[in-house]
């Protein structure tokens, strides 16, 4: 790493530039490819597109060795547009019903696009089945694993599939044997509550103890399952392309399971503030924005245009997170505002209006929902200027 982060390197790179703005630190983004490859120790990691929402970032990362293979949409309609964009291999991580009909899914198929979509349900497949026949194509197709944990009196995990047994993957599997317009390609489990739930939290020693007990337990008994289901689906005749599995949080762990044959990661080469404390790994902020100082209603206080842009979900840790000059915090009555957002700093660095204030996205790529491109930052200068999917004019949820 070159220039240390401070507030002054990057008051320095964004000078002159109207703000509100979002930015991208280009080589500290780098390093965090780098790390997450280190990571998974080789075993192929298929790209989180919800978490980046940049066709310039997802390239980027493509193209820095081979360990990175395929991205995984969120949206038909958005695994079609990055195939107008010349990329391949595009698994959707969530189930279409309708938005499937106008997605121009068949088109891309019948390129020989490479686009595999999601179902946790019989109905799902018979949607799937439908749409191939009307445009006579064969849709692929990767099965939903439900990886959450019941433990008494306690769901940990995600309201996500019905699929949790090998008997109910194997009832919709033969399904779609059935199917002449829809066939399955893979499996997919993604066990959020070991990838996205921190466990190091600043503290909470008690808490974490806590987490990382049901981490623990959870990780056996999903690895468990997945094994269960993929051996259950391949005794039955049915070949899996590929079996996807984990999320940033849960690299290691999930790249030791023998039938997971690619790891999908997102969220760390952002690293927002929601993957800050992991016990097993740190990745470091490489994306923020910028809001303008634009009143001072008092010593200490400074109000600045814009900034309330919350991340969804509930709880207090959605809301923005000041980041530089470091010591900087919201105010707890306002918090973040729609048009102004007042901050509370007292430490070293003289700020006047005009001055930025740097903010951290609670999660990752939803900022690239409120801003039209990101600033590229190298070598403490702006070099390039790289459209979000706002800024191509593409919406999917």
């Amino acid at each position: 790493m070159n220039a240390p982060r401070t507030y002054a390197y990057y008051r320095q790179a964004l000078a002159g530039r109207a703000l509100p703005l979002a930015f991208v630190d280009l080589e500290l983004f780098d390093q965090n490819v780098r790390d997450i490859a280190a990571r998974a120790g080789g075993k192929p990691i298929r790209i989180a597109s919800k978490s980046l929402r940049c066709v310039h970032l997802i390239e980027r990362i493509l193209a820095s060795g081979p360990v990175y293979r395929g991205i995984m949409a969120y949206s038909v309609r958005e695994a079609v547009f990055l195939s107008h964009q010349g990329l391949d291999d595009l698994l959707v991580g969530y189930p279409a019903f309708h938005e499937i009909e106008d997605s121009g899914l068949a088109e891309e198929l019948r390129r020989g696009k490479r686009i595999v979509v999601m179902a946790d349900c019989i109905e799902h497949v018979h949607r799937y089945d439908r749409y191939g026949k009307e445009f006579n194509v064969v849709v692929p197709v990767c099965l939903d694993l439900d990886m959450s944990s019941r433990f008494p009196g306690l769901y940990f995990g995600v309201l996500r599939s019905p699929i949790v047994t090998p008997e109910q993957a194997l009832r919709v599997a033969r399904v779609l044997r059935g199917c002449k317009h829809a066939r399955l390609a893979g499996l997919m489990g993604y066990e959020a509550q070991i990838a996205g739930v921190p466990d190091a939290l600043p503290g909470r020693a008690a808490w974490n103890w806590f987490v990382r007990t049901l981490k623990n337990k959870s990780m056996r008994e999903v690895r468990e399952r997945r094994a269960r289901v993929v051996a259950a689906l391949e005794a039955d005749g049915h070949e899996l392309e590929f079996v996807n599995g984990g999320g940033t949080g849960s690299v290691e762990t999930t790249r030791e399971e023998d039938c997971v044959t690619e790891i999908a990661a997102g969220s760390g080469f952002f690293c927002p503030p929601l993957f800050d404390h992991y016990a097993n790994f740190r990745h470091t902020p490489s994306v923020g924005f910028a809001i303008e100082i634009t009143r001072i209603p008092g010593p200490g206080i400074y109000t600045c245009h814009g900034g309330g842009y919350v991340a969804s979900g509930t709880g207090a840790d959605k809301l923005p997170h000041p980041y530089l000059p470091e010591g900087a915090r919201l105010t707890p009555r306002e918090g973040g505002g729609e048009v102004q957002t007042p901050v509370l700093y007292n430490g070293p660095e003289k700020l006047a209006l005009g001055d930025p204030v740097l903010m951290r996205y609670s999660k990752a790529g939803e900022m690239c929902e409120r801003f039209n491109s990101l600033l590229c930052i190298e070598g403490g200068a702006v070099t390039h200027e790289f459209p979000t999917y706002r800024g191509e004019g593409q919406v999917f949820v």
